[in-house]
């Protein structure tokens, strides 16, 4: 409550406060220091050119500096430099040492022309009497707009509200003529009665003060001023008072009737005595006996008072709670560390079993090799042994002298030493080890780094008391440097949400023209490339991610731009594969075939928007063969001509003359034909929905096939003794016969 008793000016507690029409208040002595005399046909609020200390410009509100009139703008006669009665050092030192901020706040040129507004009927200042001794009426709402407010006449002073910043006009009478803010200086006089003034220099258990020096605004006990502040050299000067008692009863009288007021004027809102209520200018008005209009307000301000209580005890046990929160955030979070601490230690336990793990198999194939190699080389060693004795046998047998002797045994060693020769190179020479001396193995540990890498929290939400589950996933982010567009295909790339749990992504694409999105893909990737999309065209995509719990936020939008023209080749596997016969080369740009059968060659894209062009050359054309052109629809029969069937629109062409051809209707004949090195071009329209040829960059007839919907591909169908090769990416010619 101290700071609703405390000056906006001075900082102190209020010291013959008196009320200003806005009902803020100022201690009388700051009223003087900040009115200003009015010049008439200046700016409101200068007096020679300058503001007095403390006030501010009517014009533009900002501090300015006092010229003549001394400090206290020599206003309403009070005397210059002089701004507070000895109840202001009082109430200065019964407040705490340290003041709080002021809480004037600059109003907007908006508040300001609201004052001045034709709605205000003027303010009456009015002294202890109930009549109206000094009117200060609206400003000309037309002289603020131009930068100065044109005063009521009479107008000798003004003041500005540090508070509310809203101007006030006075006649002679300068702020004086104020009413005393009775209510304000009875309750800091009970809470300087409360406050127990006590003496500021006693250094234990300090007494009741009984003196306060003016000058030196410091309390003292009767001992203490005889040591600290004898009336002695300069200190004798100083002025030394009784500090603030205790509040007195006062009794509001009339100025000047001097009578009880006992009644209240309701159209006046003001208090009055039995001769005021019975002069004229109160007959016609409602009146009310003062204490019972005090009595009403009391009321209405107790029932006020009480909803706010009731919202200041919910604030109260708001705190309470959010204190209590904050000791249950550190309980949880020490929780939670533990928590992940203990899950740590249990990874890198499993990492620790697991690396035992491994290195006991590494260890088990140690022994199996060694093993292994101990029982190849006892086998080379037995084998060696055994050679080693018929070799022996055999020289202690070509030492024998007896011929018969030798001969009884001799195609026996030949046979033996040549099996043994033979056995010998294909165990021994050729033989090699059965196991290699390198570890062949490596330990695939990077899924795990990159786990240890993303190893991060998820968000979780409270589902029952006791049960936690993931929360819905954050929004996931985009990577503009990972997308692109590509013919008309188009990939998308985006990082996953931070501490989320994430089941799935759905990306979603619109139509290329700002419309509708689509769901395209929905899976646990984290990039997707979508083909068949339409040429020249800007895509719009966003992604989601999803869990159990629910989905989350679209990601922002990030627009692909597909290409302005196609790109494209044959496809074998759209052609029909190995067993089509078709003969690809040059990148599956150039097309040929063995069989006399017609067989159809398919290109990569399909179109089904947009204006396209691509040309044929011809590089060998041998035969007399008709290749046919065109488009088809992906489910055309590939062992026909092109144009036999209902899904594909065709020219085909000799060497002298064309027909157009569909679901085996030929018709249109048209002369010119081709040779090698003829060009033959395709334009599909699609925003016209026809298919036109040329021959040569020359239009081969008119417009050959119309009302052209859905998705076509490049097409031709050729035999033996044709091939041919695709040109794409080729601007569009312009035809002027549609």
């Amino acid at each position: 409550m101290e700071d609703e008793l405390r000056c906006p000016t001075c900082k102190q507690l209020y010291a013959n406060p008196v009320l200003l029409p806005c009902f803020h208040a100022l201690c009388l002595g700051c009223a003087l220091d900040i009115q200003t005399p009015y010049t008439p046909g200046g700016p409101a609020g200068t007096a020679n050119g300058g503001v007095a200390p403390g006030g501010v410009s009517a014009v533009n509100g900002q501090q300015g500096t006092g010229v003549g009139g001394g400090p206290g703008g020599a206003a309403g006669g009070g005397a210059p430099g002089t701004r507070h009665s000895s109840h202001s050092s009082a109430a200065s030192t019964a407040s705490s040492a340290t003041g709080s901020e002021s809480v004037t706040s600059d109003q907007d040129q908006s508040d300001k022309v609201s004052i001045f507004s034709e709605a205000d009927s003027g303010v009456v200042c009015c002294s202890n009497t109930s009549r109206p001794v000094s009117y200060a009426g609206t400003g000309q709402l037309q002289g603020l707009l131009q930068g100065s407010v044109v005063a009521p006449p009479g107008a000798a002073y003004c003041l500005t509200c540090p508070l509310c910043r809203k101007l006030v006009f006075f006649d002679d009478g300068g702020v004086r003529n104020l009413p005393t803010y009775r209510a304000m200086e009875a309750i800091v006089d009970r809470f300087c009665a409360r406050e127990a003034l006590r003496c500021q220099m006693c250094e234990t258990d300090p007494k009741v003060a009984s003196l306060i020096c003016e000058q030196c605004e410091i309390r003292y006990c009767d001992q203490c001023r005889e040591l600290c502040h004898p009336a002695r050299g300069p200190l004798a000067k100083h002025t030394l008072v009784k500090p603030r008692g205790a509040a007195q009863a006062r009794e509001s009288v009339c100025g000047e009737h001097e009578e009880t007021l006992s009644q209240y004027c309701l159209n006046c809102k003001m208090p009055a005595c039995g001769q005021c209520i019975g002069e004229q200018r109160h007959q016609t008005h409602d009146v009310q006996s003062i204490n019972v209009t005090c009595k009403a307000q009391k009321t209405e301000l107790s029932h006020n008072l009480q909803q706010l209580s009731e919202k200041a005890r919910s604030t109260t046990e708001f705190i309470q709670r959010l204190k209590g929160m904050s000791d249950k955030v550190t309980e949880s979070c020490i929780e939670f560390e533990r928590l992940v601490h203990a899950q740590c230690e249990a990874l890198i336990q499993a990492i620790h079993d697991r690396r035992e793990y491994l290195l006991e198999a590494i260890r088990m194939d140690k022994d199996t090799k060694i093993r292994i190699l101990k029982d190849q080389q006892s086998n080379c060693t037995g084998k060696l042994q055994q050679t080693t004795g018929l070799i022996q046998f055999c020289i202690e047998a070509l030492k024998e002298t007896d011929s018969a002797a030798f001969l009884q045994v001799g195609s026996m060693l030949i046979n033996r030493v040549a099996n043994t020769d033979m056995t010998w190179h294909q165990e021994v020479t050729n033989a090699a080890p059965r196991v290699s001396p390198i570890v062949d193995l490596t330990l695939d540990d990077a899924a795990l780094a990159r786990a240890i890498d993303n190893l991060n929290f998820i968000q979780m939400k409270v589902k029952d008391e006791d049960e936690r589950c993931p929360a819905a996933p954050m929004t996931p982010t985009i990577l503009p440097t990972d997308c692109s567009a590509e013919n008309n295909s188009v990939t998308v790339a985006w990082q996953p949400p931070n501490h989320s749990f994430v089941e799935g992504y759905v990306l979603e694409l619109d139509d290329g023209s700002g419309g509708e999105f689509r769901e395209v893909y929905c899976g646990k990737e984290t990039i997707c490339t979508v083909d068949g999309l339409h040429f020249n065209s800007m895509y719009n995509a966003r992604v989601k991610a999803f869990n159990s719990a629910g989905e989350g936020e679209y990601s922002e939008l990030i627009g692909l731009q597909t290409a302005e023209v196609a790109w494209f080749t044959f496809d074998p596997v759209l052609s029909g594969g190995a067993g089509s016969g078709l003969i690809f080369s040059k990148n599956n740009a150039t097309v040929s075939v063995e069989g006399w059968e017609h067989r159809v060659a398919l290109g990569s894209v399909g179109f089904s928007r947009g204006v396209h062009y691509w040309e044929f050359t011809i590089d060998n054309y041998t035969a007399d063969t008709d290749p046919a052109f065109g488009v088809a629809r992906i489910d055309v029969a590939r062992n026909k001509m092109l144009g036999k069937d209902e899904k594909s629109f065709a020219m085909y062409i000799d060497r002298q003359r064309s027909w157009f051809q569909h679901n085996s209707i030929h018709e249109r004949r048209v002369e010119g034909g081709i040779t090698t090195g003829s060009t033959i071009g395709v334009l599909l329209d699609l925003e016209r929905h026809t298919l036109s040829f040329l021959v040569n960059e020359m239009p081969q007839g008119s417009v050959a096939f119309r009302d052209l919907y859905g998705v076509f591909y490049p097409a031709v169908s050729i035999n033996r003794g044709v091939t041919l090769t695709m040109h794409t990416a080729l601007d569009a010619p312009k035809m002027d016969y549609f």
